[in-house]
């Protein structure tokens, strides 16, 4: 959910990261998610190419493929409507969050699922793969891992206690509609072009394998993850996942063995610590670099708590021990997935690429670093095993792209559409707007992914931003509500823009006016080598906890004049301290309470 979570879609690790989201997270010259950028361009060139002949078996099979997909999908839709009409919660829930009775090897499943998408695998193999990144860059699977087990110590319990169907629930409660509807656009857009960038990879995946144009696999995904989406909702989202879970682990860990007796690579053990066709790729963290490594690795951990993929698995468990088993078994599979992908950039970085099809330069010479996996499937295995490589890569996708479909419109779908433009919208009305989200959502993904050219900018902004802005505010109100107001949130929100713009990002261009602790120059840019993405989340939560503090005193103690309370602080304290009065009050007129 990464925020893949990663939680964010994160073509160079998770969203996406996505980061991920995805995912869906940071995009730095020391970053796995440098490696985008390069992917993208790796797509156009591919797409660009000349004319060769497609691979007849391979887009069979891959036809295959989605039609079980989407066949699954169809029979999850199905049981989607019977479980409305037993299930006592509403029908937009049933559609958001299963009706909260997801079974727990499904619930365990289509969460790993959601976390080990395309950019999780694809990344993972790059930054192996890379000169002067190798195994010690591989924070990935680590950060995913670290991810889902902080999110099953410390966030179910709050959402689970109240029943929330959305992560954006307590803030509307909390803040009211005005702040709610600013601070839901970053988790949208990260959502949307997670959906964007994972496509964006497909394509050039399929156009490296099968020698079809990438549009045709970027529609081709799109129509089939709306399709079964539209369908069954969170259902047929879950059980899909399931069946492309089995894909990812059968067709990645069938690629191995052929991958690591290729005739054309030298054993990666000893690749490890020598050099040979290129640096030894367990890599190296330097000091200077320790900051960055720290920053990035901060990112994946918290970032995947922030979006809506994750909190519509752990929600739709029957209680928190579920939920917390889910995390804590994702979390163990994710790291088990990450295996191959890490075998796989190994051996390419073993191999004399003047021995295979695919010839000289070598990959990352020619820029293609981002595409390693698919070549090292296609030139370093035999035909049928790449197809089925190339399958467990679309599984890979699709179980993400499904993923941030949902979660995007259900985020609008709830707290838009129900609780601020028609709060006496019916059920019905509530899952046609989900539905019509669901479509366009995924349009606008699948037409931003065949437009490269701004996918890259406004994906990592949204993802950046998600750790940046949204990490913070999601903390104060889990975990310090009574501390925390609009003021507050206002002005944390403010703080975060202003000092995630100032410190600038060398990869899109946009110069640093504002050097933390550390930063250096390298080649005429200034790169901020301290972890100044998790020191603006601590100066965010700062600025949240004493704006709050300052605006409830001056308006309580009645220093400020109640016309320029424009979010009603004073009428909020008293509702709430009336609220108290008659709580208290019926507790002690309880039997109970007189017996005592």
């Amino acid at each position: 959910m990464a925020i893949d979570i990663y939680h964010k879609f994160l073509p160079a690790c998770a969203p996406f990261a996505w980061f991920c989201p995805f995912g869906e997270l940071g995009v730095r010259s020391g970053n796995v998610f440098y490696s985008f950028k390069r992917l993208l361009h790796c797509r156009v060139s591919l797409s660009s190419r000349r004319k060769m002949a497609v691979n007849v078996p391979g887009l069979l099979s891959v036809l295959v493929f989605y039609l079980a997909i989407l066949g699954t999908g169809l029979w999850a839709s199905k049981k989607a409507k019977k479980e409305e009409r037993k299930c006592k919660a509403n029908r937009s829930e049933v559609t958001m969050v299963g009706g909260r009775n997801l079974s727990l090897w499904v619930s365990i499943l289509t969460t790993t699922a959601t976390w080990v998408g395309g950019g999780f695998l694809l990344g993972t193999a790059e930054v192996i793969y890379l000169p002067g990144r190798g195994l010690s860059w591989a924070i990935g699977p680590i950060g995913y891992s670290l991810n889902l087990i902080v999110a099953g110590l410390f966030f179910i319990k709050p959402v689970h206690k109240k029943n929330y169907v959305t992560v954006m629930d307590p803030f509307q409660e909390k803040y009211g509609d005005v702040l709610t509807s600013v601070l839901f656009i970053p988790s949208v857009l990260a959502d949307v072009f997670w959906v964007a960038c994972i496509l964006a990879a497909l394509g050039g995946t399929m156009s490296v394998i099968l020698d079809i144009a990438s549009h045709w696999a970027v529609i081709l995904s799109a129509v089939v993850a709306i399709l079964y989406t539209l369908l069954g909702g969170l259902y047929s989202v879950a059980y899909t996942d399931v069946v492309q879970l089995f894909l990812v682990f059968l067709g990645l860990w069938l690629c191995v063995p052929f991958i690591l007796e290729s005739p054309a690579s030298v054993s990666i053990l000893f690749t490890a610590v020598h050099e040979v066709f290129q640096v030894p790729w367990l890599g190296s963290l330097q000091l200077q670099d320790v900051g960055i490594w720290l920053d990035d690795l901060l990112l994946l951990t918290m970032s995947g708590v922030c979006f809506q993929a994750f909190y519509q698995r752990i929600l739709a468990t029957g209680s928190v021990a579920k939920a917390q088993i889910t995390c804590f078994a994702a979390a163990a599979i994710c790291f088990i997935l990450a295996i191959p992908p890490i075998l796989i950039g190994a051996v390419a970085a073993s191999t004399d690429w003047n021995q295979t099809s695919f010839g000289l330069p070598a990959p990352y010479q020619q820029g293609k670093a981002g595409m390693i996996l698919p070549i090292a499937l296609q030139h370093l295995c035999p035909p049928f095993v790449s197809i089925a490589g190339i399958g467990a890569i679309a599984a890979a996708v699709m179980s993400s792209i499904d993923s941030a479909l949902l979660s995007a419109s259900s985020l609008f779908a709830r707290n838009v559409y129900k609780n601020i433009i028609r709060k006496k919208a019916s059920e019905r009305e509530i899952v046609l707007v989900l539905k019509v989200c669901i479509l366009v959502f995924g349009l606008l993904g699948a037409s931003l992914a065949m437009s490269t050219g701004s996918v890259y900018v406004l994906w990592f902004m949204s993802g950046d931003i998600m750790y940046s802005v949204v990490c913070a505010q999601l903390l104060v109100v889990f975990f310090l509500p009574r501390h925390t107001n609009s003021y507050g949130s206002a002005a944390g929100f403010v703080t975060a823009l202003l000092l995630r713009g100032l410190a600038g990002e060398p990869l899109l261009g946009v110069p640093a006016l504002l050097g933390f602790p550390g930063c250096r120059l390298r080649d005429g840019i200034l790169v901020q080598a301290f972890p100044f993405r998790t020191a603006i989340v601590l100066l965010t939560l700062a600025a949240i906890l004493l704006v709050s503090r300052l605006a409830a005193a001056l308006f309580s103690r009645g220093l400020l004049s109640e016309r320029w309370d424009v979010f009603k602080l004073r009428q909020k304290d008293g509702a709430t301290l009336k609220e108290v009065t008659l709580k208290e009050a019926a507790e002690g007129s309880s039997p109970n309470a007189s017996s005592e």
